[in-house]
């Protein structure tokens, strides 16, 4: 395994205050056991992020996303497990929850909801099928080792708020669909800020009663119109942009609650705030442009 600091693709996290004296970067591929398990030495806790989001759709799912979701997220709790790794938190997603004709119209759905997975198949679901494979292996992996390393899982929605990095990730793209014109797809979408999914990270690491559990972290739903007419009155500069003028109904995202993850202390920011400083960093990094 390399260091990864020098990858100028990292500038940004180097940069970070502090960074110099308690960030170390290393280059590991999620399906390689022998680089995760030298990522995660010596820890006592561990974040599993990554995973695969397609921008488009893939040829070989299986092999693009699947595997990559499956096998990594196994491979992080194989090497936290011998590492002796108190907890792992897996990051997974509303898409593990609410992909399910089963669900009704109106239903606010909580953590005992899950996404069938045939149903992710026929309607070529890939991500959100690869994120609900990923939580069902990390929560039974978690109940076969529970004595020795306590696996909790969060499910976050749509993300946003202010980049770190300066490239455009599939999400911020979303977003910038909305506010251009280019997508008019008009429902109600669960969304919630990255610094308050930090925040819920951190809780699901260090809260005890947290142990072993699903959490859903989402703040608000709001419809895409109503998500544009905010950016609208908060950033009224932003005239080069081909606001839509008309959307077209689709169906509504299901509703979610996050009152588990609420009742162990997370709160939220406000919808304003979240998109004010998302369309910030969006205006300095040039996306806007």
């Amino acid at each position: 395994m390399l260091p990864a600091a020098g990858d100028p693709k990292n500038a940004h996290l180097m940069a970070l205050d502090g960074a110099g004296e308690r960030l170390r970067l290393f280059k590991a591929d999620l399906l390689d056991y022998a680089g995760v398990a030298a990522a995660v030495a010596g820890c006592e806790g561990v974040f599993h992020v990554a995973s695969p989001v397609p921008a488009v759709n893939p040829t070989s799912p299986d092999a693009e996303i699947l595997a990559p979701a499956v096998t990594g997220t196994r491979n992080v709790l194989r090497a936290s497990h011998a590492a002796g790794a108190r907890r792992v938190v897996v990051v997974s997603s509303v898409g593990a929850v609410i992909v399910n004709p089963r669900i009704p119209d109106g239903a606010v759905v909580d953590e005992d909801c899950w996404s069938d997975e045939d149903h992710c198949r026929a309607t070529e679901n890939w991500y959100c099928l690869s994120k609900t494979l990923a939580e069902r292996e990390a929560l039974a992996y978690g109940e076969e080792v529970e004595t020795t390393t306590d696996v909790v899982t969060v499910c976050p929605p749509w993300v946003l708020g202010p980049l770190l990095q300066p490239t455009v990730n599939t999400t911020s793209m979303r977003l910038v669909s909305y506010l251009t014109g280019e997508n008019t797809d008009e429902k109600m979408r669960n969304m919630v800020d990255v610094r308050d999914v930090v925040e819920a990270l951190v809780l699901a690491l260090e809260t005890p009663a947290a142990s072993g559990r699903r959490l859903i972290c989402s703040a608000h739903a709001m419809r895409v119109s109503e998500m544009v007419g905010l950016v609208r009155s908060l950033h009224p500069d932003l005239r080069q942009l081909d606001y839509p003028r008309e959307f077209v109904e689709v169906e509504d995202e299901k509703g979610v609650s996050s009152k588990r993850l609420q009742a162990l202390g997370w709160k939220f920011r406000t919808a304003e705030e979240t998109l004010r400083d998302t369309i910030d960093s969006y205006k300095a990094a040039g996306i806007l442009n």
